[in-house]
């Protein structure tokens, strides 16, 4: 599975990279908001950083019009003012721009996502939600679908009436009450929503990559590698989290306290 980092902080982005585990990454306005603000840097320079560090991995960006000529010209603006031989720029489009049932643009980004797969503009579907989503993404020409794994899990604990924080674990099985399994259209948990999708877009041999995206903590990680997610967006916060264990840092400090002084002389 491929590691993306989920942020726009360049220190965290630097230190990711230096870690010799990443694949490419993912921001959105409200990242790149923030981390603009904290190092005061104009918006063009400071995403130039970002693509610098990146290299030619995926990093995706993402357009803020909800109209479908301005998402498309917004599009192709972003792609043609930072893509180059040396970087790779994917556009993050929303699966659906409408705000309720009786809106009219329902497939508005279907069309602007398949408008530019034309145009070879390759795009990060976002805000997936459920695997028909993602069919039709892919069907459009998406190269990338991102199901949101972290926000499912929240909106089925808050169905099953618990109390949670965001970075909880929630199991990949599901919640059962009274016998009965509690579900949005029968997927049960976020990590039954990526792999739904997977097997899905395999069945029918799409080129679409899936990002499982929205991930949370790291088990949740591991889990979606066990199901073969091709990739997974994973906050800084959380890649942190995946390399500690307790039981490492007392085998390191019994390591540590067993070397002798004639193993110590080999290295001098």
């Amino acid at each position: 599975m491929k590691i993306y980092v989920d942020t726009a902080d360049i220190e965290e982005i630097k230190t990711a990279f230096a870690w010799g585990i990443v694949d490419g990454v993912t921001t959105n306005p409200s990242l790149i908001k923030k981390a603009v603000k904290k190092y005061k840097k104009g918006l063009k320079e400071y995403i130039k950083e970002i693509l610098k560090i990146a290299g030619k991995t995926p990093v995706s960006l993402e357009i803020i019009s909800v109209k479908e000529k301005e998402m498309y010209e917004q599009a192709v603006t972003l792609y043609e003012m930072f893509s180059t031989k040396e970087n790779n720029i994917v556009i993050k489009i929303p699966i659906n721009i409408a705000e309720d049932k009786e809106d009219t643009t329902h497939y508005d980004a279907l069309k602007v996502i398949n408008k530019l797969a034309k145009k070879k503009i390759p795009v990060n579907c976002t805000l997936i939600m459920t695997p028909e989503q993602s069919l039709l993404a892919a069907k459009a020409g998406a190269s990338y679908v991102s199901p949101f794994a972290g926000r499912i899990d929240d909106d089925l604990r808050k169905r099953a009436g618990r109390e949670f924080e965001k970075t909880d674990y929630h199991e990949a099985d599901g919640i059962m009450i009274e016998d009965v399994l509690v579900h949005d259209k029968g997927i049960v948990s976020g990590v039954d929503l990526v792999e739904q999708t997977q097997h899905m877009l395999r069945t029918y041999k799409y080129n679409t990559q899936v990002i499982a995206a929205s991930v949370r903590n790291a088990r949740q990680v591991r889990e979606l590698a066990l199901i073969g997610a091709d990739i997974a967006t994973i906050p800084f916060s959380v890649l942190n989290e995946m390399i500690h264990h307790h039981k490492t840092f007392e085998g390191l400090k019994a390591f540590t306290n067993d070397i002798v002084p004639e193993y110590e002389k080999l290295f001098e």
